[in-house]
């Protein structure tokens, strides 16, 4: 794959491959900076509103959270997410594109947009692990080796209702000291979703000893499985094998 001078993780990347060659895995994994300590389970949602019976066959949701490979491996193992799509959000289309995107200039961020059906996982649920496993919400502006505010901690509500849900829950998670640190996960509204380009979709799962999957994404999925033993689905629903089918 292709990266830009631009990106952060081509001097990760070139560092990996000399590393892995010479077995000096724990230089890596220091460098890399990693997810700010062991992944745990935060609190989950408890406003009872969360609760309520969906309608609804399908919804969607859009998080960001660093690079999105990470991201989307994750919700591809969730149990009741039917698609995960890397793109990007918060900006124009006419700047949806790798390449301008990793200026850290059009105001995208990498992000997922996550299908699911919320009679099998809330939103609610999808949070919880968003700021459990997907990513550290509490490094502004960067996420582990990669720093520019396409790499930020945001949430891309897609409707009213998740807006509020993510307000009151980042509210209750700052209010339980849930983190060492404040959370700086910023919810920006009537902002659309872009996908990304074809490369970058199912990343981790076609590229599983990439050296920034190795030491950047995989133990999110360790950790997915640990700590969410009951949403954990094995095998990853995939982009392209939609897009084969229809």
């Amino acid at each position: 794959m292709a990266l830009t001078s631009r990106s952060p993780r081509r001097r990760l990347l070139a560092a990996a491959a000399f590393l892995v060659g010479t077995g000096a895995v724990m230089t890596l994994s220091a460098m890399a900076g990693g997810l700010g300590g062991e992944a745990r389970v935060v609190p989950a949602f408890a406003a009872t509103a969360a609760d309520a019976s969906p309608t609804a066959s399908t919804e969607t949701a859009v998080f960001a959270g660093g690079c999105f490979w990470g991201v989307q491996a994750v919700f591809q193992h969730v149990k009741g997410v039917t698609n995960a799509v890397s793109g990007y959000a918060g900006g124009e289309a006419a700047t949806a594109v790798y390449e301008a995107v990793g200026s850290g200039s059009t105001g995208h961020a990498e992000a997922v947009q996550i299908s699911y059906d919320p009679k099998q996982v809330s939103y609610a649920q999808l949070l919880q692990i968003y700021f459990s496993v997907a990513h550290d919400p509490t490094q502004l502006n960067r996420q582990g080796p990669d720093t520019g505010t396409q790499y930020r901690s945001a949430i891309f509500p897609a409707s009213d209702e998740q807006a509020r849900t993510a307000r009151a829950y980042v509210e209750q998670l700052d209010k339980a000291n849930a983190f060492k640190s404040p959370i700086a996960t910023r919810i920006e509204t009537g902002r659309r979703f872009f996908p990304a380009e074809a490369y970058h979709q199912d990343f981790l799962a076609r590229n599983p000893r990439h050296p920034y999957i190795v030491f950047n994404d995989l133990p999110k999925l360790d950790d997915l499985k640990r700590l969410f033993p009951q949403a954990w689905r094995p095998d990853p629903v995939l982009v392209g094998a939609k897009t084969a089918a229809g």
